[in-house]
Parts: structure tokens; C-alpha cells; sequence
């Protein structure tokens, strides 16, 4: 992972480099705010920012967010200052650390970061043609296309490509193609010169040249907008590009990998997605299997969640009860992996004695198409009566219903709905505005409307 640390705090930080490094980071070192931006704006890019609480830290997390550099901010200070560590955590920052650095708790920090790790969790046999297909193409620049369903691991696969590559020391940039709104996804890509456009405040690198000689990942491409498109074939044709407002090309040495949820052959012959792009990215395609045809991976995957959200929370880690077990097998898994994640997550913090029961992990009614609704311990509870309500109404009430059992999380539901994040921002937004509640980020299940 990179580092960027800003400031000295009479050398302690160097102190946290060290350790960071003895763990594996990369590091850059810079004095104050303005050299920080400087080095993220120029592609050199960051996984994470420690900081001097004694900067202005709100200017810095400001900065960020106007010029959308998504990057957690860690604040740093000497001894347990109280009125320091709340001060900056208002200001934006999402951790302080005291220093002298404790080596255990910049180790955590850095997992964190990270997600611990990106292995992929499998016993289920299906998997295994797809990973020995990612070592054999791995080590070649060929574009890759990963098609799958919403939450089945796409990215997951892109990052292991990544690691079995030649570029595995070089940046893995990861760009979602449906999260950026269409006017801007040309500057987050490209980058742009300064005064390009309006809140153009300074240079801008993009992503191209940030994942330069290493891996970008564009995620949900189909998602694109037709015009992007054909600017995008040519920077992975030509691999050159053209800043928003520059004057001469950019050469670029990356790797492109691309994943969709959607069927990119009906999408060329709707006219969505241009053919061009589509063989050039479509070198080699790896298609990820969904969780209700991985069934041997869905207690592994469950019993990795839970370890990961008992330990995240503090929480005595539980074990699954057969009948919940029993459950999870029966279940479609609409949402796939992360469904299964984010109904773990709630088992963890709903489970009311040592062992996971089946009604604290809140499933829907969906069934595995080969389990019977009269099985023992089956989750076949019948919807509500659908005959009279018109198809806007039963819209609603699904679109709530999964955002509040994705605890909010605007990018997990619209995954879950198999639409686009800016399709379920929109719906999001006629609910509010015709007076409906709307979960908000990290509210659990309550009524939806």
C-alpha cells in the first residue's frame, strides 16, 4: 500500500514510516498540506494519509472531497491529547494515533486499510477452472474482461490478476464507472489541466497515468457513457491520453481490466457499447459463477464474515447454528457474496447468545431454486399480497426494504437491485422529496416508509 505522510511532529511520524515500511508500505514524505496535494494531484496517489494533528487537517479533508480523491485521513499527535483527537476527527479524520507509535497499532491501522487481505475464500470446486485460468493469463498484458453478477467478487478476481502480474509491485487503480457522475468521469479518468473547467483548481492527474505501469480496473464499464467510450478506445488502443483541456497526448504503460453485470453482446446491439471497445477489452473473458452455484463456499464465506466483523466490533466470535446454516444453503443469494457479507455483519451484531441463530441474520424470502419452501427451517414466509398495488409501490417498498438491510449503504443495494448507483440515488431522491424516510448510511432495519 502508499503512504503519504504529512508533516514531522519532531520525528515521530518518521518514527510510523519506519514501522509502515517494516510492514510493507510505500512511502512519501511531504511538510505540509499544500506539498501533500501537490504529490496526490501529480498521480503519485495514496492508500492512506497520516498526518500532524497540528496541520489543518479540515483544509486537507476539504481539498479532498471538492476535487474527489477518495483517500482515509489518519491523524497523528504526541501523547493522548484528548482535545487534539476529537478536534480532527470533527475536522474528517476517521482515526487518531498517539505517538510515540505503538508497532501493533500502526500494523492495525494499515490492515484496515488494506481489508486485511484480498484472498479469495473458496472450497467450492466451481472456482477452481477460473483461478487456474487468472494464473495462466496473469503474467501476459492482455485486457480482461470479468462478467458476473452484482457482489459475486469481480474486483476481488481483478486485484488477484493484479498480484499474479509482472506489475504486482506497480498501483492497482480501481475506478467505478457507475458511482461518477458522467460530466466528471472524463476528468477522473484523463485528468485535467488547470482551469479546464469550473472547480478546475489545479492539475489534475488521472487515473491512467496514476496506474501507469500497473493495473486499472474499470469497474461496471457498461455503465459508461457512449461518447466516453470512444475516447477510452483510443487511450487503450493507442495507450495515450488526452487531459481534459490538454494540448499534447500522454503516453501510458497499464494494463486495463474491465468487469460489467450486465450481457455486453446485447448491449452492443442495443447501440449501448461500442463493438470497438468491446473486442478490445474482451481478450480474455472470465465469467465469475454465482454464490447459489458455489454452494460448498457459502458456510466458508460465512465463517470468514463473522470472524471479520466479530473482530472488527470487539465481539466474541459465535458460531453458526445447524438450522442457520440450513438457512444460508436455502437461500437464492440475489446479492451473491456481498448479500452474504452484509447478512453476516448484522448476525455478528444481532446474535443474542454464542451461537448465530437463523433470526438474527434477516434474509428475505428468496429460495434456491432447488429448495423446497416446506423444508424444515426453509425461509419461504409468503410476501405481502401484491394484487391491487400498482408497480411503482411494490418498486418502493424493495428498494427500501434492501437499503435498510444493507445498513444504508447506497453501493451495496443498488448491487443487491442489479441497477446503477445513480439509478438508485434518483429513486432515492423522488422518495425524499415526495416526503417517504429514507435509511441512511449505517441506519439498521427499521420501517421503510
Amino acid at each position: 500500500m502508499r503512504l503519504l505522510i504529512i508533516g514531522t511532529l519532531e520525528g515521530h511520524l518518521s518514527e510510523a514510516a519506519r514501522i509502515a515500511l517494516s510492514q510493507g508500505a510505500k512511502i512519501a514524505s511531504v511538510d505540509d498540506v499544500p506539498a501533500g496535494l501537490r504529490a496526490i494531484r501529480a498521480g503519485q496517489g495514496a492508500d492512506l494519509i497520516m498526518i500532524d494533528v497540528r496541520l489543518p487537517i479540515g483544509d486537507l479533508i476539504d481539498s479532498l472531497k471538492r476535487e474527489r480523491i477518495v483517500v482515509p485521513v489518519v491523524a497523528c499527535g504526541i501523547g493522548n491529547d484528548a482535545d487534539a483527537a476529537v478536534a480532527a476527527i470533527e475536522a474528517g479524520a476517521q482515526e487518531y494515533i498517539p505517538l510515540p507509535p505503538d508497532p501493533e497499532l500502526i500494523a492495525a491501522v494499515l490492515a484496515a486499510v488494506t481489508e486485511e487481505s484480498h484472498a479469495i475464500v473458496h472450497r467450492d470446486p466451481a472456482l477452481v477452472p477460473i483461478l487456474r485460468l487468472v494464473d495462466q493469463v496473469a503474467p501476459s498484458d492482455a485486457s480482461i474482461l470479468i462478467v458476473g453478477e452484482s457482489g459475486t467478487g469481480k474486483e476481488l478476481m481483478a486485484r488477484q490478476i493484479h498480484r499474479r502480474s509482472r506489475r504486482a509491485e506497480a498501483a492497482f487503480i480501481s475506478v467505478n464507472c457507475a458511482a461518477i457522475p458522467e460530466n466528471l468521469l472524463e476528468s477522473e479518468l484523463f485528468g485535467h489541466e488547470k482551469g479546464a473547467f469550473t472547480g478546475a483548481v489545479a492539475r489534475r492527474i488521472g487515473k491512467f497515468e496514476e496506474a501507469n505501469e500497473g493495473t486499472l480496473l474499470l469497474d461496471e464499464i457498461s455503465e459508461m457513457d457512449p461518447r466516453l467510450q470512444a475516447k477510452l478506445l483510443r487511450a487503450v488502443q493507442e495507450r495515450e491520453i488526452d487531459r481534459v483541456g490538454g494540448m499534447a497526448p500522454i503516453p501510458v504503460d497499464i494494463r486495463v481490466i474491465a468487469t460489467t453485470n450486465r450481457d455486453l453482446e446485447e448491449e452492443v446491439r442495443e447501440g449501448r457499447f461500442r463493438e470497438d471497445l468491446y473486442f478490445r477489452l474482451n481478450v480474455v473473458t472470465l465469467t465469475m459463477p454465482p454464490l447459489r452455484d458455489r454452494p460448498l463456499d457459502i458456510a466458508a464465506l460465512a465463517e470468514h464474515f463473522i470472524r471479520k466483523y466479530s473482530e472488527a466490533n470487539g465481539i466474541e466470535e459465535r458460531r453458526l447454528a445447524p438450522t442457520t446454516l440450513r438457512r444460508l444453503a436455502e437461500h437464492a443469494w440475489p446479492g451473491n457474496v456481498r448479500e452474504l457479507e452484509n447478512a453476516m455483519h448484522r448476525a455478528v451484531l444481532l446474535a443474542e447468545s454464542d451461537e448465530i441463530e437463523p433470526q438474527a441474520v434477516l434474509l428475505t424470502s428468496r429460495l434456491h431454486p432447488d429448495a423446497s419452501p416446506a423444508q424444515p427451517g426453509g425461509t419461504a414466509a409468503m410476501p405481502a399480497a401484491l394484487v391491487g398495488r400498482t408497480v411503482a409501490d411494490v418498486e418502493r417498498d424493495l428498494i427500501l426494504e434492501t437499503l435498510g438491510h444493507c445498513l444504508g449503504n447506497r453501493t451495496h443495494a443498488a448491487n443487491i437491485l442489479g441497477i446503477s448507483i445513480r439509478t438508485l440515488r434518483n429513486k432515492l431522491k423522488q422518495y425524499t422529496e415526495q416526503g417517504m424516510r429514507v435509511p441512511l448510511p449505517g441506519e439498521a432495519m427499521r420501517s421503510a416508509v
